[in-house]
């Protein structure tokens, strides 16, 4: 594969049948269904994360990806071309002085292996699906803010079951915001550091979530206030001159309210962000910047409505699915179960077993494109 720059966004579904994308019309880059010879999840994940980072260090310079999968046997024959595990990359303006640093963001990233191939590129690779322990699952991390009841804020490292936070009164997340009681963790990592999205917005408000974490979103104009469409879908309304009676995805110059993984966040979407009041509506507010960075800690806790005002932004408390309404449906038995017998303490470490099982459920009767693919932790696999 030959292509030139790599940019955002990235195709939608991992599990596409093709072996070949372009994005914005001008990169060609080769992958292969998941499960197949290579697993492309962990390579394009390191990719979306280096090509934020080169354009926070350098503002209007891109990742160039020079070469992919190869399917025309130009490499050796075990090289990780041929397994969507390896890509050269340089920066668009293809300025070699920048190189080291493209690589030395190119480890920060998370790729297992970065080396000058040649003068020309950087070669970069990762480990197999199957081989990694890097797995993220969807938390938090220990120094996540939430607001309790009553005004105070409690870091979520503190954080315990029969605490009452703020969080969404609809499943939806467009309804009034109110104090929902923590369940209990979906999963609890104390010591484990991770590597974090940290996704700011024009409010000024930051969120730190996992990859796998499922989080609100809306596209388009973000100063205006969330509605619902005649249709039953929500939408985020702004200042268009659309008339209310006008239908589909481009009313209000606006795209339905939905939930993505944190690592599909990109600058320019929206996100519901609070102002701190139980009664109060979440409100929209544009995705400034997107950065990762490793924290320590792991937490997912469970509220009765399914999700959690952190930092300020309100985000789901579910992950490694790509659907938050069938998330929260299929855990309305272990929510059900905490209601009635109250909270307990929580695990000491590490997933949930309800979860858990869940996972392996799923994986047997879903296709795997509706999952992330650092959705599970290797040692549940």
């Amino acid at each position: 594969m030959r292509g030139k720059h790599y940019d955002l966004p990235p195709p939608p579904s991992l599990s596409w049948e093709i072996k070949t994308y372009k994005v914005s019309g001008r990169t060609t880059l080769l992958l292969r269904r998941p499960g197949r010879i290579g697993d492309p999840g962990r390579c394009k994940d390191k990719l979306n994360s280096l090509a934020i980072s080169v354009m926070n260090m350098w503002p209007g310079t891109k990742l160039r990806v020079t070469e992919g999968w190869d399917e025309d046997g130009h490499h050796s024959e075990d090289s990780l071309h041929y397994e969507g595990r390896a890509v050269d990359i340089t920066t668009s303006d293809r300025d070699r002085n920048k190189y080291a640093m493209l690589a030395r963001l190119a480890v920060e990233a998370g790729f297992d292996w970065v080396y000058y191939e040649s003068k020309a590129h950087i070669h970069c690779s990762v480990k197999s699906e199957h081989s990694v322990a890097a797995k993220t699952g969807g938390c938090f991390p220990g120094d996540a803010q939430v607001s309790l009841e009553g005004g105070a804020t409690k870091q979520m490292r503190d954080l315990r079951p029969g605490d009452r936070v703020l969080a969404s009164s609809t499943t939806d997340g467009r309804g009034p915001l109110l104090y929902s009681p923590v369940l209990s963790f979906l999963d609890r990592q104390l010591n484990a550091t991770k590597a974090f999205y940290v996704i700011g917005t024009a409010a000024g408000r930051s969120v730190a979530l996992t990859a796998a974490h499922l989080i609100f979103v809306a596209d388009g104009n973000c100063t205006g206030e969330l509605s619902e469409r005649d249709d039953g879908e929500e939408t985020a309304e702004g200042s268009s001159s659309a008339s209310k009676g006008e239908r589909g995805p481009g009313w209000g110059g606006v795209a339905a309210l939905r939930t993505v993984f944190a690592s599909e966040v990109r600058p320019g979407q929206c996100l519901l962000t609070s102002r701190g009041a139980a009664g109060s509506e979440a409100t929209l507010s544009a995705v400034t910047h997107v950065e990762v960075r490793r924290s320590m800690g792991l937490y997912a806790p469970l509220t009765q409505h399914g999700s959690i005002v952190v930092d300020g932004v309100l985000s789901s408390c579910y992950a490694a699915i790509d659907q938050h309404h069938l998330a929260h449906w299929v855990l309305a038995p272990l929510r059900f179960f905490y209601s009635l017998m109250g909270p307990s303490e929580p695990q000491s470490d590490g997933l949930h077993w309800y979860p858990q099982l869940l996972q392996r459920l799923g994986r047997m009767l879903l296709d795997p494109g509706h999952f992330h693919p650092w959705g599970f932790e290797e040692g549940h696999r």
